[in-house]
């Protein structure tokens, strides 16, 4: 076995964990909700979980329980709310109230309040307590697993390093649970400094998945302080080799290359404790498609902050997850507490910025952008940002030099490289310096024989202008032939075909562009065009009208709202909406 296997994983999570309350689109209403005031509160909590936002419905679930305290609907809400917005010690009071509830009744709601009291009693070393709580959390794979994997730290924190281990070696289950078991157990191993045991564990987790980046990091630690330097700098250089410029990477070979040991992934307990729950809900979180899954996910990686609150790769999976959840307001707090010492500092502070710009604060971001920049100069990640975001906002002429700048940084030029002078290129061409874009697309098209995009753009802005209209023609097939889903692409061939008047050809792709992005406004606005050119004007109107009503940009908008008055003038083929076309597309990189 060489990777988790995250499907089946997903499947059996969802079947024994959920956190109905936490963004639930269908929270179920409590038998009695009481009096007005607390209905209000209801009903805002409800509408805060349907915009996903879990500090406001948390908000207004506390105000609803204090007004109706013995309601059991509403404090089972009230726990998940709290324990989504990361405040675990109110969702630890609130979990024990829960399980007072009916102490002779297991059921779902009650084993996730065991699991949190469990973590709560982990934190202050209250080791007996956290197993007995890990105990009547147990209950389907994913919580035998995560409950074992706890109860095992708590018995490691009580000086029981056996009955740690044992219990982890008798837990049985499916295939995928040995990464997990021999990862932990190896650390735990080199945590005691049984360097046989641990040796043995993690170089054992490191066969099953080599690909792990935390398994990975883990074994190469253990080497580099016992004796094996050497192979734990060429596991990190293979790794840097794989995922170039990666912090973890950066600051692990700096340390080994001055023959420095690399330190534990955890060094008490608890935060063994955490990298489990952080293991568990990285992945889990990754399924953000399916809510329950997401909803797991951000719980465990709360509780793993709550065991160990600078866990750097943790602030950066719930901030992704929030980020996946469209709700960048929260990941910017969470990136602001990623700890100065962090080998993900610097990228966090970009991520906050790319975060910034997407609530339309472009000029902070920007502002903390060019900080950034001004305190390391040659920092490639921050100008691509940067450059990125002035593209984005139209900002040509800057985003020209913000490109420039990085491809000055290139210590060589790679295949890699070619997004560079690819983008370079839109902003030279949407800053009507076309000698200077032509030159970087075939450049880029150097670096990268036959990439897509460059085809696409290089070969329509050819045909638009009507110069190498044989060779741009060539060059858009060929794109498409290797994205036939693209619609992008596709109403680019579509366009080219109207731009040279083979209108057959141009309604073909461009109905079939818009059956691939039928809420794109230029495309609906191409194919209008082209059904006025072949006599279909009532499908044209309704085409353009479609076009208008999806929110063009204010250019394209006052051209489409003319064309709905006085249709295609009879020698018109030239349509401002066209060459944005391979820009739009063009913004994906890849």
């Amino acid at each position: 076995m060489k990777t988790c296997p995250i499907r089946s994983l997903a499947i059996i999570a969802s079947a024994c964990w959920t956190l109905p309350q936490a963004f639930a689109a269908q929270a179920p209403a409590p038998r009695d909700i009481g009096n007005a005031a607390t209905a209000g509160n209801y009903l805002a909590a409800r509408q805060a979980n349907l915009e996903r936002d879990a500090d406001a419905a948390a908000t207004y679930y506390r105000a609803a329980l204090r007004a109706d305290q013995r309601n059991p609907e509403l404090l089972e809400q009230t726990f998940y709310s709290v324990l989504a917005d990361g405040d675990i010690e109110e969702a630890a009071r609130l979990a024990d109230r829960l399980v007072q509830l009916d102490k002779n009744n297991r059921n779902a709601h009650q084993e996730n309040a065991h699991l949190v009291l469990g973590v709560h009693a982990l934190k202050y070393k209250q080791y007996k307590d956290a197993k007995t709580h890990f105990a009547l959390a147990t209950h389907g794979p994913i919580n035998d697993l995560t409950g074992t994997l706890l109860s095992a730290w708590s018995s490691f924190g009580a000086n029981d390093i056996k009955g740690a281990v044992d219990s982890i070696d008798k837990l049985t289950g499916p295939e995928w649970y040995g990464i997990f078991k021999e990862m932990q157990a190896g650390m735990m191993f080199d945590l005691a400094n049984n360097k046989k045991d641990a040796a043995k564990r993690l170089e054992h987790a490191y066969k099953l998945d080599s690909t792990g980046p935390r398994i990975m990091q883990s074994y190469a630690s253990f080497l580099s302080r016992n004796g094996s330097r050497d192979e734990a700098l060429k596991m990190y250089e293979d790794f840097d080799g794989q995922a170039p410029r990666n912090p973890l990477a950066l600051e692990a070979l700096a340390l080994l290359r001055k023959d420095e040991p690399l330190p534990r992934l955890a060094d008490s307990p608890q935060a063994g404790a955490a990298e489990a729950l952080y293991d568990l809900g990285a992945l889990l979180g990754r399924r953000e498609e399916e809510m329950s899954l997401a909803n797991r996910g951000l719980a465990y990686l709360q509780l793993a902050l709550y065991l160990d609150p600078n866990h750097s790769l943790s602030l950066l999976a719930l901030a992704d997850l929030y980020e996946a959840m469209k709700k960048p307001e929260l990941a910017i707090k969470i990136y602001e507490r990623v700890p100065a010492t962090s080998p993900f500092k610097r990228n966090s502070e970009i991520q906050l910025a790319i975060d910034l710009d997407s609530l339309d604060r472009t000029d902070e971001a920007k502002k903390h952008l060019e900080k950034l920049i001004a305190a390391k100069p040659d920092d490639m990640e921050a100008i691509v940002a940067l450059a990125n975001i002035e593209r984005e906002r139209k900002q040509f002429d800057a985003c020209s030099d913000a490109y420039g700048k990085a491809i000055t940084q290139l210590p060589s030029q790679t295949k890699a490289n070619w997004t560079l002078f690819y983008f370079r290129g839109i902003c030279f061409e949407r800053d009507k310096q076309w000698t200077k874009a032509e030159a970087d697309f075939k450049h880029a098209l150097e670096l990268y024989p036959d990439q897509p995009h460059v085809l696409n753009y290089l070969g329509y802005s050819w045909v638009d202008q009507g110069t190498h209209l044989d060779e741009g023609m060539d060059m858009i097939k060929r794109s498409v032939e290797q994205r036939p889903d693209d619609g992008y692409i596709v109403d680019s061939l579509g366009w080219a075909y109207f731009r040279i008047g083979n209108y057959d050809e141009a309604v073909k792709n461009l109905e079939r562009a818009v059956e691939l992005k039928p809420v794109d406004p230029t495309i609906n606005d191409h194919l209008g065009d082209v059904y006025w050119k072949v006599d279909r004007a009532l499908e044209a109107k309704f085409q353009w009208s479609h076009a208008r009503d999806l929110k063009p940009d204010d250019d394209e908008l006052k051209k489409i709202e003319e064309k709905l008055k006085v249709g295609l003038a009879e020698n018109d083929k030239t349509n401002a909406a066209g060459p944005d076309k391979p820009k739009k597309q063009a913004g994906d990189g890849g």
